[in-house]
């Protein structure tokens, strides 16, 4: 399964450690070639192998874990390169096992967070493999037969984010609400939206901490809800009251601020030539540039690439004739932080006249509507 954020959750499991607490895993895994079985711990610094087995001749095999604590904690089975995620507290006799392949078809018993965990993870590991299957069909069909694919991989993009959704908030109490809180489906930033992943995360971390007020997830998650409260604060007052200013080098490396643009109304746009989908959007925004570049009207473009000569490529083939600045951090950038940049492409329009934000995330027609009103 794809990396996300909820690695980030393991950050202080280890010094809650109680002692001599111990957690017995034993299963049969049939039907695939691989003989080993590794376990996983989550730690601080990453995923741990802390112990292996070979299989007995009947699949079956066991491992004794010791220093678990009492709330759950991240481990993961590995067998045949897959792993399957468990959230074990000590005491607990697990069992888990499979027939063929791992994440379509495993099972886990005697644990009552790892089951849940298993509950969210049938469909939704199954449906990314659907999405993912579209996605590779698209890419080799002719244009007659891609509406229907893509109707299809939108249709079963929604019914996965419903049901991870309503897994959420009917199992908003459990450490496994709090695994199904994290994972995004591809291209996704966001859960839902920004406002809306603040009451999910409020909704979970409230409830969590009733259950297991011990859990280090209680702390990463009020963490969270407090970054995504600054940052919305922060975007209400950016929208009411002025804009934050900002300053990257430019091809040359010479430091360029936002503030230092001499126009009326200035466009702070944010892309990455990495992303590969910009040729369009600054081909049309070229056109509304050379229209009302001379009323007054600049953009300001903080390109979010990693790589130096990929972005100096794309803007020198795009003959792009703005500001153009980068800090070569990604999604790094503090940038992205002071604008509340949570995907790509955003903009904002700036009215230099009062120092307000009049608009975001306008493009083509709607941004030349807003430009007419104010030049």
């Amino acid at each position: 399964m794809k990396k996300t954020l909820f690695a980030l959750l393991c950050a202080t499991i280890l010094c809650c450690s109680c002692g001599k607490n111990e957690v017995r895993i034993s299963g049969k895994f049939f039907g695939l070639n691989a003989t080993s079985v590794y376990l996983e711990q989550m730690t601080a610094s990453g995923q741990t192998v802390i112990d292996s087995v070979e299989l007995a001749k009947d699949g079956s095999y066991r491992f004794l874990v010791k220093n678990v604590p009492q709330t759950p904690s991240i481990y993961n089975i590995i067998y045949n390169n897959e792993r399957i995620p468990l959230l074990l507290s000590a005491g607990e006799n697990v069992t888990v096992g499979s027939l063929g392949s791992v994440l379509a078809n495993y099972t886990v018993s005697g644990s009552k967070e790892s089951e849940l965990l298993r509950e969210f993870n049938r469909e939704y590991i199954v449906g990314m493999q659907e999405l993912n299957a579209q996605i590779a069909k698209y890419a080799e069909a002719g244009e007659a037969a891609r509406p229907e694919i893509a109707r299809l991989y939108n249709a079963k993009q929604r019914e996965l984010k419903r049901n991870q959704i309503s897994f959420i908030i009917k199992n908003k109490s459990s450490i496994a609400a709090v695994y199904a809180l994290y994972q995004r489906l591809p291209d996704e930033q966001y859960l839902v939206n920004s406002e809306s992943d603040l009451i999910y995360f409020r909704t979970v971390a409230d409830a969590v901490c009733k259950s297991y007020p011990d859990s280090p997830f209680v702390i990463t998650l009020r963490n969270d809800v407090a970054r995504m409260e600054a940052q919305s604060s922060l975007l209400n007052t950016i929208e009411e009251r002025d804009y934050p200013d900002i300053e990257a080098d430019d091809m040359y490396g010479n430091p360029t601020k936002l503030s230092d643009l001499d126009a009326s109304v200035i466009l702070v746009d944010f892309w990455a030539a990495e992303l590969g989908n910009s040729n369009a959007l600054n081909a049309d925004l070229k056109q509304i540039y050379e229209k009302y570049h001379d009323s007054g009207f600049e953009v300001y473009q903080v390109s979010f690439d990693t790589s130096k000569a990929a972005w100096i490529k794309a803007v020198q083939e795009q003959k792009l004739p703005w500001v153009s600045v980068c800090d070569f951090r990604g999604q790094a950038s503090p940038i992205m932080g002071v604008y509340n940049v949570r995907s790509l492409p955003a903009n904002y329009l700036i009215d230099r006249t009062n120092g307000h934000i009049i608009a975001k995330n306008v493009y083509s027609d709607a941004l030349e509507k807003e430009l007419k009103k104010v030049l």
